[in-house]
Formats: C-alpha cells, sequence, structure tokens
C-alpha cells in the first residue's frame, strides 16, 4: 500500500491498519490523504459539518511515533473514522443536527465509543450530517443542508445517519459511526451501499450520545468491509457503567469467526408483510442472498406492521418529551419537518402509549420464540433504492405513500424489540445500490458476521467507494 490518495480511498481500516503497523506506509500520509479527498469531495457530499485536521494529523505522528519505536498500536492503527455529530467529541458542541445545541459549551470528553476506537488507534476525523436530532430517513437537514448520495448527487444519502453512510460510500473515509432508532444506520447504508451494523439493544455504548428515544437507540459502524464491520464492533464492546443498559460483557470476537462459514446456521427468508411492497430487483436480491445462504424456509414475523405502528408511537411520544421544554418556548428554532412530529408526539394520549408498550412486550416474545428454530432471517433492508432529494411521495405495493417514513417500511419493526441487524449492501450493473437485512437474536452478531463473511467471499455484497 502506498499514500496514494486514490489507493488508500479504496482500501478498508484492516488493510489499512495492517500496513501502518508494518510500516509500509505512514499514518501521517493516511491521515493527510484522507483530508484531502474531504477538501476534494465534501462541498459536493456534504457529509462532514466539521473536521478536525490539526487534531488527526496530530494523533497520526503519535502513532508513527510509537510504530518507530517499537511500542504496540492497536489494531486499527492510523484508521481515519468520523462520526454523526450526535456523538460527543472533546471541545466540539455535540449538535445533534440542531440549531438550538449550538448554545451548549463543547462536550469535555469524548463518547465512549468514540474514545474505544481512538484506544484502539482509529484516528478521529471529523463529525457527520444527519437529521435533526436523529428524527428523519433522509438527512435533508434545514439547518445544515442536505448530504449527498455519492452514487447520485440528485438523491438522498437516506438517513439519519446519511453523513456517516456518505462519508463511508464516497471514500472520504473507511469506518464512520451512526446511531440507529428504527433504522438510521440501516437505511442510509441501504441507500448508499455499504454495511451498516445496528447490534443488539445495549450491547455498544450509548454513553456522551445525544439520545432520541432511549428505548430504542443503538449506536453502530458503517464501513465497506465485513472485517471492518467486526474488528470495530469487537473494539467498541463492554460494559459500561455511564450508560444503564450497556452491562454485559462481551463474548467472543467476531473478527476471529469471519471464517467459520455458514455450516450449522439455520436460516430463513422473511415472507408475508417483508415479501410485500418493495421494487423486484430488491426482492430479486433478497432471493439472490437466500439462495447463496442456501435459505430454503421461510418464517412469518407476527404483526410487523402492527409493530412498525407502535414504534411509531412511542419513538414520537419519547423524543417529544425530550425536546418539550424547548417546543413550548422556542419551537421556530427546529427544523419544521422534526418540529411537526415532535409536536404531534407530544399530543398523544397516555392510552395509546401503554398499548403499544404492552403490544411491545408481547411481540418479543413472539419473535423470541421464532428464533428456537433459525438462527438468522433475510429481508429487505429499504423498499427501494435511494429517492431523488426533495421527493415527497412513492409508490408501494400500488399506493403512493409519503417517501420520508415509508424509507422505515421494513427497519422499523425490527428496531422495535432491539434485535441484531447487518445491512448488507447489494448492487447490479448500472443501477443503483440497495440493502439485504440479515437478522439474529439477541447477542448473536458473530452469526450475522459470519454469513455476510461468507456472502462477502462469494463476492455478493458490492460496497465499492465511488
Amino acid at each position: 500500500m502506498t499514500g496514494d490518495p486514490h489507493l488508500l480511498g479504496r482500501a478498508d481500516a484492516v488493510s489499512i491498519a495492517r500496513a501502518v503497523r508494518q510500516g509500509s506506509v505512514s499514518a501521517q500520509a493516511v491521515v493527510a490523504a484522507c483530508l484531502e479527498r474531504i477538501r476534494q469531495r465534501d462541498p459536493q457530499l456534504n457529509a462532514f459539518t466539521a473536521v478536525l485536521e490539526e487534531l488527526a494529523l496530530q494523533a497520526a505522528e503519535q502513532v508513527d511515533r510509537q510504530v518507530a519505536q517499537g511500542i504496540p498500536v492497536g489494531p486499527l492503527a492510523g484508521v481515519p473514522f468520523a462520526v454523526k455529530n450526535l456523538f460527543d467529541v472533546a471541545g466540539l458542541t455535540t449538535l445533534a443536527g440542531s440549531v438550538i445545541n449550538r448554545e451548549n459549551p463543547p462536550a469535555t470528553q469524548d463518547a465512549t465509543v468514540v474514545a474505544r476506537l481512538k484506544q484502539a488507534g482509529a484516528i478521529l476525523v471529523g463529525t457527520l450530517n444527519m437529521d435533526e436530532y436523529a428524527y428523519g430517513f433522509v438527512t435533508e437537514n434545514s439547518h445544515y443542508g442536505p448530504t449527498h448520495n455519492p452514487h447520485d448527487l440528485n438523491r438522498s444519502a437516506g438517513g439519519s445517519s446519511g453523513g456517516s453512510a456518505a462519508a463511508v460510500a464516497g471514500g472520504l473515509v473507511p469506518l464512520a459511526l451512526g446511531s440507529d432508532t428504527n433504522g438510521s444506520i440501516r437505511v442510509p447504508a441501504s441507500l448508499c451501499g455499504v454495511y451498516g451494523l445496528k447490534p443488539t439493544y445495549g450491547r455498544l455504548s450509548r454513553a456522551g450520545v445525544a439520545l432520541f428515544a432511549a428505548s430504542f437507540d443503538h449506536v453502530g459502524p458503517l464501513a465497506r468491509s465485513v472485517a471492518d464491520i467486526a474488528l470495530s464492533f469487537d473494539v467498541m464492546q463492554g460494559p459500561d457503567p455511564q450508560d444503564p443498559v450497556c452491562t454485559r460483557h462481551p463474548g467472543d470476537p467476531t473478527f476471529g469467526q469471519l471464517g467459520q462459514g455458514i455450516e450449522g446456521l439455520r436460516i430463513a427468508v422473511a415472507d408475508d408483510y417483508f415479501a410485500r411492497g418493495a421494487e423486484p430487483p430488491i426482492l430479486a436480491g433478497v432471493e439472490k442472498v437466500a439462495q447463496a445462504l442456501g435459505a430454503r424456509q421461510t418464517v412469518r414475523i407476527p404483526e410487523a406492521q402492527r409493530a412498525r405502528a407502535a414504534a411509531y408511537l412511542i419513538t414520537a411520544a419519547e423524543g417529544a418529551n425530550l425536546h418539550l421544554p424547548n417546543l413550548r418556548t422556542r419551537p421556530h428554532d427546529f427544523d419544521p419537518a422534526t418540529r411537526d412530529r415532535f409536536l404531534a408526539g407530544a399530543l398523544l394520549p397516555a392510552s395509546w402509549i401503554l398499548q403499544a408498550q404492552r403490544f411491545r412486550r408481547w411481540y418479543r416474545q413472539q419473535v423470541q420464540t421464532i428464533f428456537q428454530e433459525i438462527d438468522l432471517f433475510i429481508a429487505p433492508t429499504t423498499p427501494c433504492s435511494a429517492p431523488l432529494l426533495g421527493q415527497e411521495k412513492m409508490v408501494i405495493d400500488g399506493v403512493e405513500v409519503l417517501t420520508r417514513p415509508n424509507l422505515g417500511l421494513y427497519t422499523q419493526p425490527l428496531s422495535f424489540i432491539g434485535l441484531p441487524v447487518l445491512s448488507l449492501p447489494l448492487r447490479e450493473s448500472g443501477s443503483l445500490p440497495f440493502g439485504v437485512q440479515l437478522v439474529a437474536a439477541p447477542y448473536q452478531e458473530a452469526k450475522l458476521l459470519r454469513a455476510a463473511a461468507y456472502l462477502e467471499q462469494l463476492g455478493i455484497p458490492n460496497a465499492q467507494p465511488v
């Protein structure tokens, strides 16, 4: 590997870190090339909201010094990464896509997962655009502008982690962090053609993250290879007393299990709700993945439509409650699209929320019984490839519907109960990318990643940067 910006822009994190550890490329060359790509490409993509050039170069110099002195460096040594701007970064104000948050003081320390990536040698180069307060699927932010899809600048990058997906798909960074409430990692991963992991609820710490709906929120990585997803996931794992739901010790490292293949895995395809409404190429992509994994049986996820409706109610109510003081006193400072949905959430009857929570408990039990018979199931990530920026409506199952909420058609029923999900990038020649979800029981991320690595060896996922 050389310091050529073009070659470094196409390399994955694992390859970069190996080259830095071996001394065949310097961390400073890697970071300088990354910063140059950001300068050249981000004016078209609008993925970044802050670039930490000086701090990143200083961190790279430190990595190179350790390598030269024979001091062990971490498994992600010299790897540039960026984070959605709802993660705390010491010295920066955590925007969460808003202008209201600009008035807050700078963060005094990094979010836990950001700190853990840095401890592994990764180098933070900046923060990324998003839907305001993570409430959206398109990253068309009225304050900071829309993020553009690298595959077609006229199209949406998805959201709410749109800046994260676009930065990875555009070759600006090999690794980024996002958050996922109802699909906010998986939707942009699908539309931008990268891998996106929503881990089990509570598996990665959310300490130092501006939450949207605490009972749903996950954080996770986006990358262009399964190995990068697995390695970054491993280094971020571990209990954190600062996040009351992150108490479980990590299992065996997933990175070391990638070569085990799919032998012994019981894999099915989700039918019924998950087999309706998607564009034909996407359903064909699901079938392609199913055939490659030998998935011959189908499974029905009960009441998925009702789960999606209940997820809408609970997240709207939780989000509105979090921002209620500002909604009362300064509604004009919100993004209009966010404000109107928060106001609606604030007006929901308590009885509706109680019923939705009761249904949530029932639904979790029903899905748990399914995983007694299978290990993984396959479903579409989004019903379509990337819509045009500003596109208000699309057709699903012969019915014209609003674009923004329906990009989460297949992600919301799975977020509802905290399942681990990996969105795989597929792309046919000449077409826009789209995603296929692999879904497992809680704490079974290793099975997802084993199956994904097997598919990657077959050349089925396609996450090449553009």
